[in-house]
C-alpha cells in the first residue's frame, strides 16, 4: 500500500488547482514557491505535501480526466492538446507499397489510380506449414558448444 494523504492535503490541492490552474505546472519547486505566496499554510511540511500532490494532479490532468476537479479546467487542457498541429504530417506518404492481393482489391472498388500506389513483387513462398498441423519436429542437441569468448 502507498502513503495515505489527509483530507486537508487532498482538498487544498484541488482547490488551489481550480483557483490558480493557469499559474500551476508540473514542477514541484515552482508550485511550492507559488503556494508560499498565495496560501497561508501553518507548516513547511504541510506546504510541501500540498505542493507535491498538486504537482501529481497537474501531471494527471495532462494525461486525462481527474475526479474532483472542475471539468472546465480539464476541457481547456484537452482543447490545448487537440489544437496542437505538428510541423509535418505523419500520414503524408509519397508512395504506398501494396501486394498483388491488395492491388486487386483496389481495382475491384475502382481505386487503382490512387497516386503513389505501387505493386511490390514478392518472391513466391511455399505453404505456411508442411505436414500435419500438430506435428512438431524435435531435435536433440547434445554436443553443441557455445564459442568461447576472446
Amino acid at each position: 500500500m502507498g502513503r495515505v494523504r489527509t483530507k486537508t492535503v487532498n482538498k487544498s490541492s484541488r482547490q488551489v488547482i481550480e483557483k490558480y490552474y493557469s499559474r500551476m505546472n508540473i514542477d514541484f519547486h515552482t508550485n511550492k514557491k507559488f503556494l508560499e505566496e498565495v496560501a497561508i499554510i501553518p507548516s513547511k511540511r504541510l506546504r510541501n505535501k500540498i505542493a507535491g500532490f498538486s504537482t501529481h494532479l497537474m501531471c494527471r490532468i495532462q494525461c486525462g480526466l481527474v475526479c474532483g476537479i472542475s471539468l472546465k479546467l480539464q476541457e481547456k487542457e484537452r482543447e490545448r492538446q487537440m489544437d496542437f498541429v505538428p510541423d509535418e504530417s505523419a500520414i503524408k506518404i509519397e508512395e504506398i507499397k501494396v501486394d498483388s492481393d491488395t492491388l486487386e482489391m483496389l481495382i475491384a472498388i475502382g481505386m487503382a489510380d490512387l497516386p503513389g500506389v505501387e505493386k511490390v513483387y514478392e518472391a513466391p513462398t511455399g505453404p505456411a506449414f508442411s505436414g500435419c498441423p500438430g506435428f512438431v519436429i524435435r531435435v536433440k542437441v547434445s554436443h553443441f558448444h557455445y564459442p568461447s569468448s576472446v
